[in-house]
């Protein structure tokens, strides 16, 4: 099932009794944060903030904050169903003859349905504001006491590369400088990024439009750490199984979501910078002040009566938490495509996306963990992966107590870890440099006589199926 906008979604998590109506009057500063904060770490649910101090918006947090309200956002009882959608895309093969291409034509319209579909005018437009608007009317949190100041947590941030003309979503967080200027929080690794430098060679303004408050499914794309140039909305569209409708931005030359809540208009100065931060991030830690550039905002465009969408990230678990878990989960056929060894990834709250990846192979020949964790750390923003643990595939990774005790048995510190240097994640406050630093893979399958080990390998101690038969339906009652 695939919503219109965010209001169809905040219907569908009231009718499951996953959205609370907060009518009391609370601060964007601070207060919601620790209300939230306290929400999420208890399993609690989504919240719909009625009655915001200083803005007549409202504002919903905690959309996506179990695995529940995951799966309701993407329309998909669970996780696993849709990667199994993404496992069938990936099979996809060309037909070869007339009949195969007679047979695959109902796929090929399917395919043809997730491109996403230009309109004339959408509910984003409602009201146009080219003069007269001021960003501090929008209900924008600041997070955590040292933050440098109030910033937007769920943008989709929309460019073109200069050159092709190819449309980038991401998602980076902006920071209210003043009435009609953010900073834009473009880490170097970035689509964004990349627009940004390659428009310092003719020193161009490049256009920027920044939605705010999508369909979930939409919100979603725009984090997912897709293929370089590959249009976050047409992944959106295969998720939500039907095109995202995009309108026509008024002052600048880009499509938006045309059932988006909020809309901001405007462009990015070629060298121009300004101090952005600190930031309470995902990290748990704040992210250092630094120079970003400055997002210039001409006009704002908004549905007649908007909600404005934001989370908070801090020390896991938070929000993020669970739409990593679903990108995790989303993904992985697409990791086994190119690593069909690899059974299962795990990616720890604890580790916060990029500290830890956890991945279980079917090992076939010497020294194939170390390959998978080089093969890892040059996949897109897999890359990041400060740590690598590699387990064979008897060994559950989402059970973080079998593998603590699988990999511990069966690593030599000394023999079993190797260090390398490359890209590191930019939030990284521990790496020698910024951006640059070490990683660490640690080979904790079972050693093979070809990797030097020529000692028995000791079977785990499991009591035999007869005795376990034997005492199964019974054992309760010698203790209960």
């Amino acid at each position: 099932m695939a919503y219109r906008d965010l209001h169809e979604f905040i219907t569908a998590l009231e009718r499951a009794g996953q959205l609370r109506r907060v009518r009391e009057s609370v601060s964007p500063v601070l207060e919601i944060t620790e209300i939230a904060d306290r929400v999420v770490k208890a399993g609690g649910p989504a919240l719909l903030f009625e009655n915001v101090q200083g803005s007549e918006i409202p504002v919903l947090i905690n959309a996506f904050g179990t695995l529940e309200r995951m799966c309701l956002a993407l329309g998909a009882p669970d996780l696993d169903g849709v990667a199994a959608r993404v496992q069938d895309l990936l099979e996809f093969k060309s037909p070869a003859s007339l009949a195969d291409k007679i047979r695959m034509l109902p796929k090929l319209a399917d395919l043809a349905g997730f491109f996403p579909k230009t309109v004339r005018s959408g509910p984003c437009q409602e009201v146009i504001l080219t003069e007269g608007f001021s960003l501090a009317d929008l209900p924008v949190l600041q997070c955590w006491p040292d933050d440098g100041g109030r910033f937007v947590t769920l943008p989709l941030v929309f460019t073109r590369d200069p050159a092709t003309g190819k449309r980038n979503c991401g998602m980076y967080r902006l920071q209210l400088h003043d009435a009609a200027t953010t900073g834009m929080h473009w880490q170097i690794h970035k689509g964004g990024a990349r627009h940004y430098r390659e428009s310092l060679g003719d020193g161009r303004r490049l256009e920027v439009a920044v939605a705010i408050g999508a369909d979930p499914v939409v919100t979603f794309a725009a984090t997912l750490p897709l293929p370089e140039d590959f249009d976050e909305m047409i992944f959106a569209g295969f998720l939500r199984g039907g095109p995202v409708e995009m309108v026509p931005c008024r002052t600048v030359d880009l499509e938006v979501p045309a059932t988006a809540e909020i809309v901001l208009e405007g462009y990015v100065q070629p060298g121009e910078l300004r101090r952005e931060g600190p930031f309470g991030d995902h990290t748990g830690f704040y992210s250092l002040a630094d120079d970003y550039p400055v997002f210039h905002v001409q006009c704002v465009t908004r549905k007649r009566q908007p909600i404005y969408h934001t989370t908070i990230v801090g020390r896991p678990p938070m929000e993020d938490c669970w739409m990593g878990k679903a990108i995790e989960r989303i993904l992985l056929p697409v990791i086994r495509k190119q690593f069909p060894e690899i059974v299962d990834i795990h990616l720890p709250f604890e580790g916060v996306f990029h500290n830890l990846i956890i991945v279980a192979i079917r090992k076939a020949y010497p020294g194939h963990a170390r390959k998978v964790m080089h093969g890892i750390w040059g996949l897109g923003q897999a890359m990041f992966s400060k740590c690598i643990l590699v387990v064979d595939d008897t060994v559950n990774i989402q059970d973080l107590s079998e593998t603590a005790w699988a990999a511990l048995n069966h690593i030599d510190p000394q023999r079993d870890t190797e260090f390398v240097l490359g890209p590191v994640d930019s939030l990284d406050h521990a790496s020698r440099l910024p951006d640059f630093g070490s990683k660490m893979g640690v080979d904790a399958t079972r050693k093979w006589p070809g990797e030097g080990f020529t000692r028995p390998w000791p079977e785990p101690v499991a009591m035999s199926p007869e005795i376990r038969a034997l005492v199964d339906g019974k054992w309760e009652r010698y203790w209960r």
